[in-house]
């Protein structure tokens, strides 16, 4: 099956919401061996609108729609897909009192317009929302499915991950569509590249394995694409692909799905019954924020101490004076005494610290921005490691981040 993608909204046109849900989207829709074709963004303009769904009808088997489902008159999606598939709208009582009782729940008075919300088209299939008021719906003509879904993001991953992702599973056909992504860090895309050698060892030769490079501040991931009609020989193909890469570039693969590497920095230290703290200057408390995103990391992280200033370092860290004056707060030493402090003052296992220059200015010759030493504590052995991690503040503490958790992970498992 082949798909589109429409999301409408004046605010995605003029940059106000960054459009998330055509990301989601098509790679849900992969997921399940749909092979998205094309992304459309239009206004809340009618003819716009009705273009795009004329355009998508002629494409694609699967037509999926976010936005213009509210109650506020600049909602005219359902109206417009009524007159495409020539329906009219008709009250959906099961969505209606959906409404009311959710409006009960949120002490919130209802208006006409809210109640309009339960109006769905006469020839449709209703997709529930639990989340939210505005129902989704399915129209069907001549092979191709309409999926009509709200624009808030979270209303339509319900929907899409609970009842049209089941639905196409159950009717695709034909083409087989298989990925598998490898998440890597702490080596530069042209240098994986270069690891990886002959890509013709990895994919074949027959055209039915793709592998892409995608770089971003922290890593870079490496998609493995690939089409049958086999299941099973596809997954082998899979499998193979995977194999090689991981023979070639182990090292540097710290995840095979979609989990971030603070996952998986937590499941090693919950394996291993160990306790971490950190001691952040130049990234603010990002490393302990990461951390922290993951459920249950109470469990393994006991604190972090944030020490920007001097004075906090020495307060809170116990890192001497004599140290920062002989060395600078930029320092092989200072990282290292942030580290050991950090950790005899939680009580932790293992400690990070992180001090540097973000920029853009406070540079100088002999310690430019983007210096940045990383330390590690532990019972046996407490050291850090230099870094640059560019010009740029935001992107140098996402870098400075992922190289702290990236250091963790290799002595976790004993790569360094």
């Amino acid at each position: 099956m082949t798909a589109e993608i429409i999301t409408i909204g004046d605010e995605l046109l003029i940059g106000q919401i960054i459009n998330t849900n055509q990301a989601y989207i098509a790679e849900r829709l992969n997921s399940v061996g749909i092979d998205c074709r094309r992304m459309t963004t239009v206004g809340d303009d009618a003819a716009e609108i009705t273009a795009a769904f004329t355009a998508a009808f002629d494409r694609a088997q699967v037509v999926c729609i976010t936005g213009g489902l509210g109650p506020t008159h600049d909602d005219i999606t359902k109206t417009l897909v009524c007159e495409f598939f020539n329906t009219d709208l008709v009250m959906h009582e099961p969505t209606l009192e959906h409404i009311k009782a959710l409006a009960q729940r949120r002490n919130i008075t209802l208006i006409q317009s809210n109640l309009d919300q339960a109006l769905v088209p006469r020839n449709g299939t209703v997709i529930p929302n639990p989340v939210g008021t505005a129902p989704g719906m399915l129209l069907e003509r001549d092979g191709r499915m309409f999926f009509v879904m709200p624009g808030v993001p979270y209303e339509m991953k319900e929907m899409l991950d609970n009842w049209i992702l089941p639905f196409l599973r159950e009717r695709r056909t034909g083409t087989v569509l298989l990925h598998r992504t490898l998440k890597s860090t702490g080596i530069g895309e042209s240098m994986l590249a270069h690891q990886i050698g002959d890509i013709s060892s990895v994919i074949g030769t027959d055209g039915s394995v793709t592998l892409a490079f995608l770089p971003n501040p922290i890593g870079t991931k490496m998609r493995i694409t690939v089409k049958g009609t086999d299941e099973a020989a596809a997954q082998a193909k899979l499998l193979h692909a995977e194999s090689v890469l991981r023979e070639k570039a182990g090292q540097y693969i710290y995840s095979d799905d979609e989990k971030d590497l603070e996952h998986v920095i937590g499941q090693l230290l919950k394996e291993r019954s160990l306790t971490l703290a950190t001691a952040e200057s130049c990234t603010g408390g990002a490393i302990a924020h990461r951390i922290t995103n993951v459920p249950g990391s109470s469990g393994y992280f006991l604190g972090g101490f944030v020490v920007y200033h001097n004075d906090m370092k020495m307060k809170q860290l116990g890192v001497p004076q004599q140290t920062i004056a002989d060395h600078g707060a930029v320092s092989k030493a200072v990282a290292e005494a942030m580290a050991s402090g950090a950790r005899t003052a939680s009580g932790a296992h293992i400690a990070l610290s992180a001090t540097g220059i973000a920029g853009p200015d406070g540079g100088t010759p002999e310690k430019p921005v983007g210096l940045c030493w990383l330390g590690y504590s532990d019972a046996e052995s407490t050291f850090a490691m230099k870094f640059s991690f560019g010009d740029n503040r935001i992107r140098f503490k996402e870098r400075a981040t992922q190289a702290a958790l990236e250091l963790l992970r290799r002595k976790l498992l004993k790569m360094t």
